[in-house]
C-alpha cells in the first residue's frame, strides 16, 4: 500500500476515537500499535506502524511486535496486582528516548499510562476494566533478542511493547532519533485494536 492510503486508514480510525493524527511537518511520527485481538499470548502477533511525512510525501513502516506480556510474566507477575497489559488509548508525549534497563537506547515511559492487571496466572490475556491501574510501570518500547529475532515472547515482555526483530527495532530507533532533532525527545504512542481499523 502507498503511504497515502495507510495515512487515510489510520487517520479515519483516529477520528472515530477523537485521537490526534500528526500531519504537520517532516518526521512528525504517528507511532501506532495494533493489537490483533487474540487472547492467547506468547507470540509476536501484533503490529507497530510508524506513519509520517517527508517533504510532503506520506511514508510508513510496519513491524511485528507484541503489545502483551509473555507467558513467563503472566504466570509469574512482578507486581502483586497482576501482570500489566497496556490499555488501548492515545498516550500523548508519554515516551522519550532513554535506556531500557540501563542497557540500550529505546523509548522509555515518561508519563503515566493505564494498564489492565491480569492476576489469574493462566495463559489467557484478560482485559478487564475492573483491574485498571494508572502510573509509572516501566512500559517501554524495546527489542527482544539483542542480535536477531525471537519467536516466542517468554520473558521479553512483562507489559512492554516489544519488537520481534532487532533490525526492525534499529530501523525504528533511527526514525525516532531523527524525529527528536526535528521536534523534541517526546513521543506519542497510540495503541488501537485491529477491529478499530
Amino acid at each position: 500500500m502507498s503511504g497515502d492510503i495507510v495515512k487515510e486508514i489510520f487517520k479515519n480510525a483516529f477520528r472515530s476515537k477523537e485521537y490526534t493524527f500528526f500531519e504537520k511537518g517532516n518526521l512528525n511520527l504517528n507511532i501506532i500499535g495494533v493489537r490483533m485481538g487474540k487472547k492467547a499470548t506468547n507470540s509476536f502477533d501484533d503490529y507497530l506502524y510508524v506513519v509520517y511525512k517527508v517533504d510532503g510525501n506520506w511514508e510508513y513502516r510496519e513491524y511485528r511486535i507484541t503489545t502483551d506480556a509473555g507467558a513467563y510474566w503472566l504466570k509469574n507477575p512482578m507486581n502483586n496486582k497482576g501482570t500489566a497489559i497496556l490499555k488501548p488509548n492515545q498516550y500523548r508525549g508519554s515516551w522519550s528516548i532513554g535506556k531500557h534497563q540501563g542497557k540500550y537506547l529505546s523509548l522509555v515511559q515518561s508519563k503515566e499510562v493505564e494498564v489492565y492487571r491480569d492476576n489469574n496466572k493462566d495463559m489467557i490475556l484478560d482485559y478487564s476494566e475492573t483491574t485498571l491501574d494508572k502510573g509509572f510501570f516501566g512500559i517501554n518500547i524495546h527489542k527482544s533478542n539483542p542480535n536477531k529475532e525471537s519467536y516466542n515472547v517468554d520473558k521479553w515482555s512483562a507489559g512492554c511493547q516489544v519488537f520481534k526483530k532487532a533490525d526492525d527495532f534499529d530501523s525504528f530507533m533511527d526514525l525516532c532519533e531523527a524525529a527528536s532533532f526535528e521536534w523534541s525527545n517526546s513521543f506519542t504512542y497510540t495503541l488501537i485494536e485491529s477491529n478499530d481499523i
